[in-house]
C-alpha cells in the first residue's frame, strides 16, 4: 500500500464516520466536529488525489473541503455588541 492509499483509506474512513455519525442522529450537521471532520477528511482525499494526479477528484475533494471551512465560518459564534 502506498502512501496515497493511506492518506486517502484515512480521510474516507473520517468522511464515513462522520457521515454515519450524523446519519443516525448522533452529530448534527451543523456540529463543530460535524464540519472538522468533513474539512480534514476531504483534504486528506484531496492531497492523496494530487499525489496520483487523478485531477476530478482533487476538484471534487478540494471543492467540499471549501464548502465545509464556509461551513465552520458560517456557524463560529460570533460576540455580540450593543454598538
Amino acid at each position: 500500500m502506498s502512501l496515497a492509499d493511506i492518506i486517502a483509506s484515512t480521510g474516507v474512513l473520517i468522511l464515513l464516520a462522520a457521515f454515519f455519525l450524523n446519519l443516525f442522529g448522533r452529530i448534527a450537521s451543523n456540529n463543530k466536529f460535524y464540519i472538522l471532520s468533513n474539512i480534514i477528511g476531504a483534504g486528506l482525499c484531496c492531497l492523496s488525489s494530487c499525489m496520483i494526479r487523478f485531477y476530478p477528484f482533487v476538484v471534487l475533494e478540494a471543492i467540499w473541503a471549501g464548502v465545509a471551512i464556509v461551513s465552520l465560518f458560517k456557524h463560529v459564534p460570533r460576540g455580540t455588541s450593543n454598538d
